[in-house]
């Protein structure tokens, strides 16, 4: 059992590492533009929720509020968010993209698509296939 574990130890740090460098790799493999790496993570977690209150997405970006809030008013400056007012809280506002918001996360999404499946391309069958068994792992991994 013992050697079981050592050998889970490993493969769940060479992993991680693997995983890590990928999304590393990926994040970088995007259109020019002067958004932060920050402000383009938000913009994906209000995209992925559809809307949050500014609490909700520091607590999701695991950043403190008032780094979120000159994030968030960053992204309103150049109009790729908005707020509305909280439809049970009058206290609170709801952060959501706008248009043209989600047209800048699909820009940056389709870039890393293409980057990803370029080097994809670049695999034998066999290895896209084996990479195709690893992500419906690594998706049950996630869910877990």
């Amino acid at each position: 059992m013992a050697a079981d574990q050592g050998t889970a130890q490993e493969l769940a740090k060479t992993l991680r590492e693997a995983i890590q460098r990928l999304s590393r790799r990926v994040r970088q493999a995007r259109p020019i533009g002067d958004l932060t790496t920050s402000q383009l993570s938000a913009l994906t977690s209000l995209q992925l929720a559809g809307a949050l209150t500014p609490r909700e997405l520091a607590d999701v970006e695991r950043v403190q509020p008032p780094t979120m809030t000159k994030i968030v008013g960053k992204l309103e400056d150049r109009g790729l968010v908005v707020r509305s007012p909280h439809p049970t809280d009058g206290r609170q506002v709801i952060l959501a993209p706008t248009e043209q918001g989600r047209a800048v996360f699909a820009q940056f999404e389709k870039a890393r698509n293409e980057w990803l499946a370029s080097q994809l391309a670049e695999l034998t069958e066999e290895e896209q296939e084996t990479l195709a068994q690893a992500t419906r792992i690594l998706q049950r991994l996630a869910q877990a």
